[in-house]
Formats: structure tokens, C-alpha cells, sequence
């Protein structure tokens, strides 16, 4: 039984592995794809290093795919390595149709995945429809002779080893109009590696390199002798004064003379034999030294040992060893199997695990410092009393630095989630003939990942209504004078503990008459109750349930879904969203995070005898009450905090709790109990909540309500504040939206009815 558990144990680790490895994957071909697609629309060549990258990427994928069983991605795969071969060897061009094709083939990926994983259903219809696309694109590819490379005094030994993808790229840069030059370079064993990627670096500035190959001679039992041919527009001078050495040697490739004779450099006498490393269907990325033993992949798919011949006067000696020896004793320098790579992946449930460890050691910290306090009352425990004292300190210090450092590991890039809405941006601007580009700022900020993974969906839903509703047509926005294309901005920053995020597009913007006309015929306002919104109100009416301004429903959107879960869902993240417009100017969203959920700060506060917990994260400051400046406005109770007004929530009326009697007494009016106002805000929102008592700050973890209690609004959690007591916590932004957007009684009857 044991031996079972622990193999299903590392059958579900490495699916898990897969499953990461695969996405990781599937994120870096939606980059390059994006990539590719800025420059064909710019008119620009391909890029053949990305393409390159995309090849390989697929390559992975297949081997990954056919491992862990996946056959429709393995089967996705393959066909995408035939078109992708195309376009590497010139056969297919890069247009914006097949792009579009590999652009669906990530969308696919990532829901064969999702099947895979068994949260939807395996699209085999869709990928079927694809592999007919790709199979018609594929049969229309185009050939290529190598008369152009024929006129060239190249050496013959050098052209026979040369690839299919290095004819290709040698062909395109003649085209192209590129001279050929031929770079002799010798180089130490010892150092080879490092010297090579010196030389390319100071060549790539200058044009491309096709193909680099020992030459068999004019090197020693140390060193060995490169040919390189490189392909640039430079002239000779600048070429040798970029790449300069002693052992370098630079002379131009010249066209062939039909009536002289051909004068060529002697071919090297290991070309003819020397077989070039390669994986099958990929390309190539390096040489097999001779001598060396290559590992490749057979069309089985079987891993075969080739041992290259080595070159005459026998194998070279190895290189001798680094300074400081080695424990081999024979002065070779040793082989070290270390990666490259210092990352590892982590289950983000396994570090929510540890948050909650640190969790239960916060509340160990306090009944310490509790402990400590008391015995340090007794005089005859003193000293016990400091040292306890000491320790406490000591034990704070390290938790805080523990707490600090899982946090910063659970941080991820916001750009994980923007480079999929770049994606979805195309798509659907391309689904409905309007012209958009989206712009990114900011994609650097970081935030929780467990935010990250459920603010995609919202923000996808935002960029689809800006597409849809707010960008005009092609015809419209020059009739207004506006660019022809449409712009989105998306913009990311840390506004202290919280994350600010703006979709702001261009577009028509939003006209309070169709919003209040709209809202009006769906039946969500009467036309009485219409008069009297502000305009706050007025945009604030997008995020009500089945509100739409289109009469008909598309494809894209008019089922007034949508916006209502963008606002549920980011409350339930503790967000907040505020909304501004300017009809004919444009539109912006404004979302308002915490950085993290993982382990906060609050503010710990008792109302009518019972324990809440404010998030320090959005509390500026705590005064006491002074009665005399509250007033009444508007239905709504205000007072006067620095000359400005500052709407408050007595939070004991708010949920409805039974007073009880006051503790806190004020000492200049004895018969008067005194109160305190907690200031709080998110975004540019601020509200003033009353309570009986300041307890004290206190760093939690939340744990969740559970089902039953779950749709209750106000409340973000409940967390273990030691002595067998539990304080709820509160969803700052959920209770200032609710507070300020409408009456009490409306939150509590919503409360209620979700209950």
C-alpha cells in the first residue's frame, strides 16, 4: 500500500510538473507570436531567431504531450512543426492568415490543457478544423533552387554539410543583397566556449552568422580552427575592426567568374565525413567537435550514440584543468552535471500552506509577549521576565523576515496576464474589423498570484467591452478626427499597499442620456428614481445585473453579462472599481488591490463587545468621536475631519448589532461614552467607520467564511486573534462601496436575500 501511495504521490508530481512546464511554454509562443505580429504589421522581414523559438517550442511541446498522454496536443503539435519548417526554410511566407492559424493553435493549447486537466471538455472539433487549415497551407509551400549560392566561390566540402535551414538562410541573405565573408579563427580548448559567444556577439551587430565548422587544420593538441561564413552589409574594413584578434582571419567570399577559372581555399578534409549535431526537425544550434560523441533522435523517436571520426593525427587532448586541481588526480578538467538553472516551481497551495503556519506562529508570538508581560509584573519573576522579554523579540524578528520572504516569493509580474490580453486584444479587434492596439505600462508591478490568476477574467471582460462598445469604427473615428486606429492603455502601478490598475481606451465614451434611457427600458431604475442619480450613479449603473445599452445581443456581448462580474469579482479580491468617461474622449477603469491575501495587518476593534478586523492596508488614520462635528446630509450622516467632509458608518447600527454598555469612558464628560472614527479608503473613496474600542494592531491570516456563510456581504474572512478568539474581517472596499453607493437598509436586504 505504501509503495502504491508513493508512486501515485510522484505520478501526480509530475503532472503537475507537466502541467507547468507546458503553460510556461505556451506563454513564451504567445510572446513570440506577438512579437512576429508587430513586425508583419509593420512590413518588416520575419525574424528568423523567433521563429526559430517558436519551432523549438513546439518541438517541446509534442515531446511533453506524447509523455503524459496528451495525443490531440501531440497530434496539434506536429502539424504546426510542419508549417512552422515551412516558414523556416522559406517555403511558406509569414502573412497575416497564417498567423492567425498559429494564434488559434495557442488558444487551443491552453484549452487542451484545461481538458487535459479535466476542467472542460477536449475540443476536438476545433483542432480538427485547424489541422484542415494547416494542411491547406502547408500543401501550397513554395521551393527554392540554390543557383543564386552557386555563383559564390564557396567551398564544396563546406556546402555539402551545410542544412536545409542554412541554405535557406544563406540564400535569403543573398537575395537580400548581403556580401558573403569568410572568418578563419583559432581557439583553446580551454576557453572555446566563452571565445565563440565573444566572436558572435561582436558579429551579430554586424550581420548573421550562416554557419561556423572546424576546418581540421592549423590548430594543435590545445587549440582548434573555426571557418566561419557570415553574411552582412558592412564593408571589409568594418567587419575586421569589429571582430579583431590574433588569430582572426577576414576575407570576402567573391562571385564566381564563369570565364575563369574557380581559385578556392582547399577543402577542409573532415567536411565530407562530419556529421552535424541536430535534433530531428529542429535546427541546428550547434556542431559536434570531432572526435565527440553526438546523441540524436532517430525517426522512431529512439535516442542513438554517434561517435563523430576524429580528425587526422588523432583525437585531441583535453583541455588542461582550472587552477586549484581537481580530485581526479590526471590534470583533466572534470565534467560537472550543476545547473544552469537556480529556479524551482512551487505549488502555490504549498506555500498558502506555510502562510499558514506563519499565521499560527503570529498568534504564538502574542500569548508570548502576553506571557512575558505578566511575569514581568511579579517582582520576584523579573529577570525570567526579561529574558522572556528578550526572546520575544528575537522570535518577532525572525517570523517577520520569514513572513516577508514567502510573500516575496508568491509575487509574480502582472505582464503574466497582459501578454494574454495582447492576445485576446487581436483576436477580437480582427473578429470585428476595428483596429487596435494596446498599449502596456507598468507590466512590471507585482502581486500575488493567486490575485493574478483570478484577475484575468475580469480585465478580459473589460478590454471585450471597450472593444465592442467604446472603440468606433475605422469610418467614424476619421469622420471625428481621430487616428483610424483605436488605442487601449493598460497601465499597472503600487500606490502603497495596493495595486492601481487603468483600462483606459480612446473610444466614444460613455453618454449618461443612452445609460440612464438604457437602464431605464431594462427596468433596473424607474423613471422617477432616474432624475435624481448624480452622475457617479449614472456610470455606476454598467455594474448592475442585465444592464446592457444594445438592443440585440452578439456574439461578443449585449447579454448584460459581464461588468457585474467584473465588480463581484473584484470585490471578492478585496478591489474596488471606479469608473470615469467623456463622451466623444474616452473611458477609464480604475481597479484598486491589495498587493497580497496571503497575511495582512489589520486593526483589531470591538464593537458593541464583539472583535473585528480593519486592514491596515486601507486605514489612514483612527481619531476619537467628537459628536458635535457630526451632522446629517443628504440622509447621510458627515462630519468635518481637516476642513473637509467625511461621510461615516456607524458600524454597530450598520449590521444590525444589539449596543451594549460602553467601557470607554470620556473622563471630561463622565455621563458620555466615548467612540472612535477609523478613516478609511480605497482608491479616492474615504469613509469613516465608528466603533466602541482600539484594541490593537495585529498581523493575521485570513481563513475563509466557508459555504454557508460565504455570499455575505462585508465580510472578507475570520482569523484566530489567540485567547479562543475569532474576529470577522472586514471587506474595507465591499462596505465603503455599498455605504456610499446607497442606503443601509439596501446592503443589509441584500445581505439577506444572498444569504
Amino acid at each position: 500500500m505504501g509503495e502504491t501511495g508513493g508512486r501515485d504521490a510522484l505520478g501526480e508530481k509530475a503532472r503537475e510538473e507537466f502541467f507547468s512546464e507546458a503553460q510556461e511554454l505556451v506563454d513564451g509562443l504567445s510572446r513570440d507570436l506577438l512579437a512576429l505580429d508587430e513586425i508583419v504589421k509593420k512590413g518588416g522581414d520575419s525574424d528568423p531567431d523567433i521563429i526559430n523559438d517558436v519551432f523549438r517550442a513546439v518541438h517541446t511541446l509534442k515531446g511533453l504531450s506524447g509523455l503524459f498522454g496528451a495525443a490531440i496536443m501531440s497530434g496539434l503539435s506536429h502539424e504546426l512543426e510542419n508549417l512552422l519548417d515551412d516558414l523556416r526554410l522559406g517555403r511558406t511566407e509569414l502573412t497575416p492568415p497564417v498567423l492567425d492559424l498559429l494564434f488559434q493553435a495557442v488558444e487551443l493549447y491552453g484549452r487542451i490543457l484545461a481538458s487535459v486537466k479535466g476542467d472542460e471538455p477536449e475540443p476536438q472539433d476545433e483542432v480538427k478544423a485547424l489541422l484542415v487549415a494547416i494542411g491547406q497551407t502547408t500543401q501550397s509551400r513554395q521551393g527554392g533552387g540554390v543557383s543564386l549560392v552557386a555563383q559564390y566561390e564557396l567551398d564544396p566540402g563546406l556546402l555539402g554539410v551545410l542544412t536545409e535551414y542554412e541554405e535557406h538562410r544563406l540564400r535569403t541573405n543573398i537575395q537580400s543583397g548581403l556580401s558573403l565573408y569568410r572568418i578563419r579563427v583559432q581557439f583553446s580548448l580551454a576557453t572555446i566556449d566563452s571565445a565563440l559567444d565573444d566572436l558572435k556577439a561582436k558579429a551579430r551587430p554586424h550581420g548573421e552568422i550562416i554557419t561556423y565548422l572546424p576546418t581540421g587544420g592549423g590548430g594543435d593538441i590545445d587549440s582548434i580552427e573555426l571557418e566561419i561564413l557570415i553574411a552582412s552589409r558592412a564593408d571589409l574594413g568594418t567587419l575586421q575592426g569589429a571582430i579583431n584578434g590574433p588569430n582572426v582571419r577576414i576575407e570576402e567570399v567573391s562571385k564566381r567568374d564563369p570565364s575563369t577559372p574557380r581559385t578556392s581555399l582547399p577543402a577542409p578534409a573532415n567536411y565530407g565525413d562530419q556529421e552535424p549535431l541536430r535534433i530531428k526537425d529542429a535546427p541546428p544550434v550547434a556542431r559536434v567537435l570531432p572526435g565527440a560523441v553526438a546523441f540524436t533522435v532517430g525517426d522512431d523517436d529512439e535516442v542513438e550514440a554517434v561517435r563523430t571520426p576524429p580528425p587526422p593525427g588523432g583525437p585531441p587532448s583535453a583541455p588542461p584543468a582550472a587552477s586549484g586541481g581537481g580530485n581526479g588526480g590526471g590534470g583533466g578538467r572534470e565534467l560537472s552535471l550543476r545547473s544552469v538553472s537556480q529556479t524551482v516551481r512551487v505549488d502555490i497551495r504549498k506555500l498558502d500552506s506555510l502562510m499558514t503556519i506563519v499565521g499560527e506562529l503570529a498568534i504564538l508570538r502574542s500569548a508570548i509577549l502576553r506571557v512575558g508581560e505578566r511575569v514581568r509584573g511579579r517582582p520576584d519573576l523579573r529577570e525570567l521576565g526579561i529574558e522572556l522579554h528578550r526572546l520575544h523579540r528575537t522570535f518577532d524578528r525572525h517570523l517577520t523576515q520569514m513572513q516577508n520572504g514567502i510573500l516575496e516569493v508568491r509575487m509574480v509580474p502582472l505582464g503574466q496576464i497582459f501578454d494574454k490580453l495582447s492576445r485576446v486584444v487581436r483576436q477580437i479587434s480582427r473578429e470585428h474589423d476595428k483596429q487596435v492596439n494596446l498599449v502596456i505600462t507598468g507590466a512590471e508591478t507585482e502581486i500575488d498570484k493567486l490575485i493574478v490568476e483570478e484577475l484575468s477574467d475580469p480585465l478580459m471582460h473589460m478590454i471585450r467591452n471597450a472593444i465592442d462598445h467604446a472603440i468606433e469604427m475605422r469610418e467614424e473615428r476619421l469622420a471625428v478626427g481621430k487616428p483610424a486606429v483605436g488605442t487601449i492603455a493598460l497601465n499597472a502601478f503600487q500606490k502603497g499597499n495596493h495595486v492601481v490598475l487603468e483600462v483606459e481606451d480612446d473610444g466614444r465614451g460613455m453618454d449618461p442620456e443612452v445609460l440612464v434611457r438604457s437602464a431605464v427600458r431594462i427596468g433596473l431604475v424607474s423613471p422617477d428614481e432616474a432624475k435624481d442619480l448624480s452622475p457617479r450613479e449614472i456610470l455606476a449603473l454598467v455594474f448592475m445585473p442585465g444592464f446592457t445599452t444594445k438592443e440585440e445581443a452578439t456574439q461578443l456581448s449585449g447579454r448584460g453579462v459581464g461588468m457585474d462580474i467584473v465588480k463581484t469579482n473584484i470585490g471578492k479580491l478585496g478591489g474596488i472599481v471606479d469608473i470615469s468617461s467623456e463622451v466623444g474622449i474616452g473611458t477609464k477603469m480604475t481597479i484598486t488591490l491589495p498587493i497580497t491575501l496571503a497575511i495582512i495587518s489589520v486593526l483589531v476593534v470591538e464593537i458593541s463587545g464583539r472583535s473585528f478586523c480593519l486592514p491596515l492596508a486601507s486605514v489612514e488614520e483612527a481619531i476619537v468621536l467628537d459628536e458635535g462635528l457630526v451632522r446629517t446630509f443628504e440622509g447621510r450622516e458627515v462630519m468635518t475631519q481637516r476642513g473637509a467632509t467625511l461621510p461615516i458608518c456607524r458600524l454597530a447600527k450598520f449590521f444590525g448589532i444589539d449596543p451594549v454598555e460602553h467601557v470607554h469612558i470620556d473622563h471630561t464628560n463622565p455621563s458620555r461614552a466615548r467612540s472612535f472614527v477609523v478613516i478609511s479608503s480605497v482608491g479616492n473613496r474615504r469613509l469613516g467607520f465608528v466603533v466602541d474600542k482600539l484594541v490593537g494592531q495585529q498581523d493575521i491570516v485570513i481563513k475563509a467564511l466557508g459555504k454557508s456563510l460565504k455570499m455575505v456581504r462585508g465580510f472578507a474572512g475570520a482569523t484566530e486573534l489567540g485567547d479562543q478568539r475569532v474576529g470577522l474581517v472586514l471587506d474595507i472596499a465591499a462596505l465603503i462601496e455599498e455605504v456610499l453607493a446607497g442606503s443601509e437598509a439596501r446592503f443589509l436586504m441584500t445581505a439577506e436575500g444572498r444569504n
